[in-house]
């Protein structure tokens, strides 16, 4: 199992194709060989979850039963021609899950993977769809997160997409070992904080948290690739 997350920007007078190419991709996608799983996502202006879009910038996530299957879809595909077309930039990441817990539309699109002795570079996924009445708790606790998160250390880089503005939202960081991530998500006093509350106020209608092996990553995001000479798995 090989899932893909790419980014994908566009300029600002091509920006109702990036909106059309929401609705126009989801056929290719729902046909294309070896795809068990899509999501076609938004963006914030910030690295984290965030109310403000990025017009410009755009995702697609999706998880492949092969290389061979992404390189297809990558190399032939209506929707990488479409981006060759109208978009100016694009970053690619593959990884390999190691853990996932929680759903995703009911699915558990990861698999069911529990592997702990791994403490390389890991991506890391978190997505929930929030309740309506728990939006004003959720938003007035994000900037503090995403500031902690930020200045952790062991931090690479973020990106915040989202399925629908304002409740249904996902993160996708970059971190150099699985024991940085550990010691931001469960050793920080604030951001334990911070997960006791989704819990006993009960924030989210469903979740999802996943870690990823990256394996693989090419092109740009706003004019640089953000690994770029940081992992030797990177591919150029």
């Amino acid at each position: 199992m090989l899932t893909s997350i790419t980014i994908i920007r566009y300029r600002k007078p091509l920006i109702p194709f990036a909106l059309l190419a929401m609705a126009v991709h989801r056929l290719p996608l729902m046909l294309s060989k070896g795809c068990t799983f899509w999501k076609l996502l938004g963006s914030g202006r910030n690295g984290t979850f965030d109310l403000k879009p990025d017009w410009q910038q755009w995702g697609l996530l999706a998880v492949w039963e092969s290389r061979e299957d992404f390189d297809h879809f990558y190399k032939k595909s209506f929707i990488t021609s479409w981006w060759k077309l109208f978009a100016y930039e694009g970053w690619t990441m593959l990884c390999e899950p190691l853990q996932s817990h929680g759903k995703w539309d009911g699915k558990q699109p990861f698999g069911t993977n529990n592997i702990t002795d791994y403490n390389g570079p890991v991506a890391v996924l978190t997505r929930a769809t929030i309740r309506t009445r728990r939006l004003k708790n959720f938003w007035s606790n994000v900037d503090e997160v995403a500031n902690m998160m930020t200045s952790a250390k062991g931090y690479i880089n973020s990106i915040g997409v989202g399925e629908a503005p304002i409740y249904r939202q996902a993160t996708f960081s970059i971190w150099e070992s699985v024991d940085d991530v550990k010691n931001f998500a469960y050793r920080s006093r604030e951001h334990a904080e911070v997960i006791k509350k989704t819990r006993s106020e009960d924030w989210y209608s469903e979740e999802l948290f996943a870690r990823f092996k990256p394996i693989a990553a090419f092109g740009t995001l706003n004019g640089t690739d953000p690994l770029k000479g940081m992992f030797n798995f990177v591919e150029q």
